[in-house]
C-alpha cells in the first residue's frame, strides 16, 4: 500500500510541474551526452596514441647538392657514402633503435608524387632535389631524444625530424576540444542541479498542505521526502536514457556511416562499440544518483520534515 502512494505521488509530482521536469530531462540529457562524449573523446585520443605512436618514425635528413648550397646544416658539401655508412653503422649500435630503413632520393621523390601530386611545386622538382634519409623505428617512441642528440649537427645531416611532435601537437588540439567540452558540460549539470532543485521546491510547496497532515499522522520524515526524491531520480533517468540514446545514434551514424566510410579516414582507427557500451551504465548510474542525491539536500534545507 505504502509502495503504491509513493508511485501515486510520483506521477501526480512529475504531472503538475511537467514543463519543469520537461526541462530536468532535456538538461540531464544534454548534460550527460555531453559527459559521455568527453568521455569517449579521451578513449579516442589515447586509440589513436597508441595506434600511431607505434607507427612514428623519426627521420635523419642527409645532406644534397641543394642543401650545400644554401643550408648552413650542410656547409661542409653533400652527405658521402662513407659518412653514410657511419651513420648507418652508428644506429645499428643504439639500442633504442627497432628499424632503420633507408630512402633514396629516387624513393622519395616517387613518395612525394604520389601525395603531393597535384601541387603546383611538383611538376618543378627533380630527384636530385630530394634528401636521402633513413626510417627510424624507436622501441620507445619517446626516446626521440637520444636519436637528436646523436646526428644533430653531424657531417652530413640535414635535420632530424620526430612525427611525434607533429601528432603531439594534433593531439594537444583535441585534447583541448575535450576540455572545452567538459567545461560547457559542468556548466549543463550546474543548470541541470538547480533545475532540480527549483522543481522539488515548487512541488514541495505545491503539496504543503499533505505533507503538513503527514507529520500530524506520524508519517516519518523519509517517507515524506520519498515521493520528492523519486520525481527527480526518475526525471534524470529518463534524460539519461535520453542522452544514451544520443551516444548510441552518433557512434552508429557519425563513425560506422560517416567517419569510417571515408577514403581521407581510413588511417585512423576508431574507437569500437565497446567503448559506447561501457560508458552507459555509467550514465545511468549517474542520471539516477545526480538528481536524487540533489533533491535529498533540498530538501533538507526547504522542506521542514
Amino acid at each position: 500500500m505504502r509502495a503504491q502512494f509513493v508511485l501515486s505521488e510520483i506521477g501526480v509530482g512529475l504531472r503538475r510541474n511537467l514543463t519543469m521536469t520537461f526541462a530536468v530531462i532535456v538538461s540531464v540529457a544534454l548534460s550527460l551526452a555531453l559527459f559521455g562524449g568527453s568521455l569517449l573523446m579521451s578513449d579516442q585520443v589515447n586509440t589513436m596514441k597508441g595506434y600511431w605512436y607505434d607507427k612514428v618514425n623519426v627521420s635523419v635528413f642527409l645532406c644534397n647538392k641543394s642543401d650545400a648550397e644554401s643550408d648552413p646544416n650542410c656547409a661542409k658539401g653533400a652527405v658521402t657514402e662513407d659518412q653514410k655508412k657511419e651513420i648507418r653503422a652508428d644506429l645499428g649500435k643504439m639500442t633504442v633503435v627497432d628499424k632503420v630503413t633507408y630512402e633514396s632520393q629516387d624513393q622519395a621523390y616517387k613518395h612525394y608524387k604520389e601525395q603531393f601530386g597535384d601541387s603546383p611545386l611538383a611538376a618543378s622538382l627533380t630527384p636530385d632535389q630530394m634528401q636521402e634519409s633513413y626510417r627510424i623505428k624507436l622501441k620507445d617512441p619517446e626516446k626521440y631524444e637520444v636519436v637528436a642528440t646523436a646526428f644533430d649537427g653531424r657531417d652530413g645531416v640535414q635535420s632530424v625530424q620526430d612525427q611525434k611532435g607533429i601528432l603531439d601537437n594534433l593531439f594537444g588540439l583535441l585534447n583541448g576540444m575535450n576540455w572545452a567540452a567538459r567545461a560547457v558540460m559542468a556548466l549543463m549539470l550546474v543548470v541541470a542541479l538547480m533545475l532540480i532543485v527549483n522543481t522539488v521546491r515548487v512541488s514541495a510547496f505545491s503539496r504543503r498542505r499533505e505533507t503538513g497532515i503527514m507529520r500530524l499522522v506520524g508519517a516519518s520524515g523519509f517517507y515524506i521526502q520519498a515521493p520528492f526524491i523519486m520525481e527527480a531520480a526518475v526525471a534524470g533517468l529518463i534524460g539519461g536514457a535520453v542522452a544514451c540514446g544520443f551516444l548510441v545514434v552518433a557512434r552508429y551514424f557519425i563513425i560506422d556511416h560517416g567517419l569510417a566510410l571515408s577514403e581521407k579516414l581510413n588511417l585512423i582507427n576508431f574507437i569500437g562499440w565497446d567503448a559506447v557500451l561501457t560508458k552507459l551504465p555509467l550514465i545511468l548510474a549517474t542520471s539516477l544518483l545526480m538528481p536524487a542525491l540533489a533533491a535529498f539536500f533540498a530538501l533538507r534545507k526547504y522542506l521542514k520534515v
